[in-house]
């Protein structure tokens, strides 16, 4: 053993505690060097189109309590590449299904004084129970979409205010509604309110329309822009209904309006001017929109038939039935349910409801709904 005396030993303790010190000095510079100024990027984000700021709505009563707002208010546009699956979106997000109908004579006036036992309901042809019927005092959450491409140009003027009318005929204290621009980018121009004074003033700002028509993303945009709210969801389509930028997503585009539960009503303007293929096509594709979702098709040929039309929508959902069906967990396999609604022992009357709703799949779907 080596033996050291109490000096040398005192000195090297200090010397020990020189070197610990100065290797912690190094490592603290070292490590200053690598750090980045607080506030500095070496990129910075771009800068997204700029859109018409939504009028500000002082005045709106916050949705029900039953009504969850999105959790964002920038609402996504899907991609050409987006699908539809099962496990999420394409499916009723409860068990309950909602079945907004109308009820027509032959010569096509509203019967009103209908009761539950009047109704019959068939769900892939068996005989279900219906558990509840109210009539229209259910709220109504709306989403107006005015095509503002190049293909609209006639009668503009008349068009919009014939628009800004019916929101004036149609919204109770109850009711909100948004306005989407259909355009070459589509988006959401006035988030959901139950100011008419508000919801005016955003068409009547539309200026001269121009683009092509992404109107399949503007509906798929709007009924997921609904989903989270109570009431009765209505798309309102203002358009010659010509899609130009994904022609091919027709299937896609009213899986999505069905599994979120909206009715289309469509006022399918410019088509007076001739009956081209592709026009014809629009008009089926419109057509299988309200049949499937129990709405309706009205193609104005004059100004005259472009008001009236709105106002045969502000009726019908003043006048329409909702009927509620719980399909029980024996129906949660996530596939297509075929609906049939008729009133019994009337053979002249005409029903007009939704031909079906996707269940959801598993016991695990969420919760929501009316």
């Amino acid at each position: 053993m080596i033996k050291v005396n109490r000096t040398t030993h005192r000195a090297l303790v200090v010397i020990a505690l020189l070197s610990a010190m100065g290797g912690a000095a190094v490592s603290l510079a070292q490590s200053g060097r690598n750090q980045e100024k607080p506030g500095t990027s070496k990129s910075t984000p771009d800068k997204s189109r700029q859109r018409p700021t939504p009028i500000a709505d002082p005045v709106t009563t916050p949705p029900s309590t039953n009504a969850k707002p999105p959790a964002s208010s920038k609402d996504p546009s899907p991609s050409p590449s987006d699908e539809v699956n099962e496990d999420d979106t394409v499916r009723v997000r409860s068990n309950l299904v909602p079945i907004p109908a109308s009820v027509v004579d032959t010569k096509g006036f509203a019967i009103t004084g209908l009761r539950l036992e009047d109704f019959e309901l068939r769900v892939d042809g068996q005989i279900k129970v219906i558990s509840d019927l109210t009539r229209s005092e259910t709220s109504v959450r709306m989403v107006m979409l005015f095509d503002n491409s190049g293909s609209l140009d006639f009668a503009r003027d008349f068009e919009k205010r014939a628009a800004m009318q019916f929101f004036r005929m149609v919204m109770r204290p109850s009711d909100e509604a948004a306005i989407y621009s259909v355009e070459t980018e589509s988006y959401l121009a006035q988030p959901l309110t139950n100011s008419v004074d508000i919801l005016q003033q955003t068409i009547a700002s539309f200026g001269r329309p121009e683009g092509a028509t992404s109107l399949f993303d503007a509906i798929i945009d709007a009924s997921r822009y609904l989903r989270p709210y109570s009431g009765r969801r209505v798309l309102v389509i203002v358009s010659d209904g010509i899609e130009t930028m994904r022609e091919n997503d027709f299937e896609l585009t009213l899986k999505e309006a069905v599994a979120n539960d909206c009715q289309i009503f469509v006022v399918q303007t410019g088509l007076h001017d001739g009956a081209n293929l592709r026009a014809l096509a629009a008009e089926r594709r419109m057509e299988q929109f309200a049949n499937q979702t129990g709405g309706a098709v009205y193609i104005p040929k004059s100004l005259y038939d472009v008001d009236s039309a709105f106002k045969q929508i502000a009726a019908d959902l003043a006048q329409q039935y909702v009927l509620s069906y719980y399909p029980g967990d024996e129906r949660r396999d996530g596939q297509f349910h075929l609906i049939d609604l008729r009133v019994r022992a009337r053979k002249d009357v005409r029903v007009r409801a939704r031909r079906g709703y996707y269940s959801p799949k598993g016991a695990s779907a969420s919760a929501g709904g009316w």
